[in-house]
């Protein structure tokens, strides 16, 4: 399991073990994000006597500082290499080490008796040790293999574990609210964090027993430990914000971005506003809690099966066949909510049939089952297209990226759909106490057009910007010839489709790979759409 090893040793094959085993990290990459957006909110309400405003700035200040971490993460994890430290322990490993112990930290959020700033810190605390695994942990399936499958199977195991733990978030609170004697007591709560705390230490054992980094190759080693002084330390955020923004360059890196933004942000805003739609226009009320409950389960649930096929689907015809199927039946399933809306304002008052509920439902979750699934098998492929531009190999830094871009637009959609919202007249039904709150015509139609316009919006987004993305089975496995051949010191493409292809990829001239091309490169004679 040690990081260290010259190259021409020959590579490790994984087995079922290994994907599964780095594939279990999900469980708090995805369960705590669907922990913490699922309850924490109404737990600071609830039970800690904390302000809708104090409650929203806990949830929102650490974002902004993880999206400056991201990349901090990302960078220190990809130059380790250089330190005594990471060619002994392991650049990522290293990361992995320091937050397994710490993880269990998680239940004190669901401690009550505290103040704004204790919670707020403690947050913090917790975020940046998500961070801390989050990075490194991303980038060790892009280094476990070349393998265009076994890529896309490392990304399956992943998004399975993160489907699952989202229907295990759903399901221990009501379980452990059973149990300790029902909804007013705040013990369930911190007995479900303590629960998901050690399971988040378990998980990172998991991965650190079946997983390896690339191992470090004979020229690496050679180079002396690098050895840190006060003039280099001041030269790091410049050098580190020139690799952030030097991942741009790579076309199929924006590309990706467009694919990844479209098909998460779609689902930013249906989340925010698919429960007020619910409540409000398909049930008429807002003591429809058990309805979006039992709604967001089957979507769950459907968003389990999507992932099986699209890791078939992926490998056999490639990303962008998946993407289009996977947004054909999300928009179909916000068309039918759409019906639905228009329904109910022409008079039929009473609530859809079960068939009318669950099959848009069943629709949105098989749509976004892919969606969840294709950037980050994707990922795992933009290594090895940005070391035929660079010459190096930048995991961590791409997952610093990716997170941070993830971070900010998320931020960005929740606000602006809560904004559009609130500007449509809706009006909280907390906001007067004894009285029944009536939404009107207008704020429902509010809802229902930011529902089904901002999805569709960002999802068609998205796939006009990736209209041309060319990276599947063969175009990879071409691209890794090209890179060993370059490697090698060959200067010239295998063939004339392997030049295009290599330049479709990475947006540049085959001249300029390799790290040759400079600030002066001329763009490669366009070959795509």
């Amino acid at each position: 399991m040690g990081a260290v090893s010259a190259s021409g040793a020959p590579p490790r094959q994984p087995t079922w073990r290994n994907y599964w085993g780095w594939g279990s990290g999900d469980m708090l990459g995805a369960g705590a994000q669907a922990v913490i957006t699922g309850w924490l909110f109404y737990f600071f309400t609830t039970f800690c006597g904390l302000s809708a405003v104090e409650a929203g700035l806990i949830l929102g200040l650490p974002r902004l500082i993880e999206a400056v971490s991201c990349p901090v993460i990302g960078y220190l994890s990809d130059n380790l290499r250089h330190s005594r430290i990471g060619r002994r322990i392991g650049r990522r490993r290293l990361f992995l080490l320091i937050v397994l112990p710490l993880l269990p930290s998680f239940a004190l959020l669901f401690v009550t008796g505290h103040g704004f700033w204790y919670y707020l810190a403690v947050f913090i605390f917790f975020e940046l040790l998500y961070t801390m695994f989050l990075i490194p942990w991303e980038t060790m399936a892009a280094e476990m293999s070349k393998d265009y499958a076994e890529k896309a199977k490392f990304a399956g195991a992943r998004m399975l574990v993160a489907q699952g733990s989202a229907i295990l978030a759903s399901y221990l609170p009501t379980l452990l609210i059973n149990q300790f004697g029902g909804k007013d007591s705040a013990e369930p709560f911190f007995w479900m964090a303590v629960i998901f705390g050690i399971l988040f230490s378990l998980v990172v054992l998991i991965v650190l027993l079946s997983s390896w980094e690339r191992p470090y190759t004979e020229e690496e080693l050679k180079q002396p430990v690098a050895t840190l002084n006060w003039a280099e330390a001041v030269q790091i955020p410049g050098r580190m914000y020139r690799d952030l923004f030097s991942t741009l360059r790579i076309r199929a890196f924006r590309q990706h971005l467009s694919l990844y933004l479209g098909g998460y942000l779609s689902q930013d805003i249906f989340n925010t506003a698919f429960p007020i739609f619910v409540a409000t226009v398909l049930m008429g009320t807002l003591g429809a809690t058990l309805a979006i409950s039992q709604l967001m389960t089957v979507m769950y649930i459907a968003q389990l099966v999507s992932v099986m096929i699209a890791i078939r689907v992926v490998i056999k015809v490639g990303p962008l066949y998946a993407y289009r199927v996977a947004i054909t039946l999300f928009i179909s399933a916000t068309l039918l909510y759409g019906w639905l809306y228009l329904q109910q304002r022409g008079g039929n008052a009473a609530p859809p049939s079960a068939l009318w509920l669950f099959a848009p439902i069943i629709l949105a979750g098989l749509g976004r089952g892919t969606l969840n699934f294709v950037p980050w098998s994707v990922y795992n492929y933009l290594p090895d297209v940005d070391e035929a531009v660079t010459g190096q190999r930048r995991e961590g830094i791409f997952a610093g990226v990716m997170t941070m871009v993830r971070k900010v637009a998320q931020s960005a959609a929740i606000v602006a759909t809560g904004w559009l919202i609130d500007l449509g007249g809706y009006v909280s039904p907390k906001s007067r106490p004894g009285e029944v709150v009536v939404q009107t015509p207008e704020a429902i139609q509010a809802v229902t057009l930011v529902m089904i316009l901002g999805p569709i919006t960002a999802m068609l987004l998205g796939l006009w910007a990736a209209r041309s993305f060319r990276l599947n089975a063969a175009s990879h496995w071409v691209l890794v010839n090209e890179v060993e051949r370059l490697r090698r010191g060959e200067t010239e493409a295998e063939s004339p489709a392997s030049r295009r292809i290599v330049e479709e990829l990475t947006g540049w001239r085959f001249e300029d790979l390799w790290g040759r091309g400079g600030k002066n490169r001329r763009p490669p004679e366009k070959h795509y759409d």
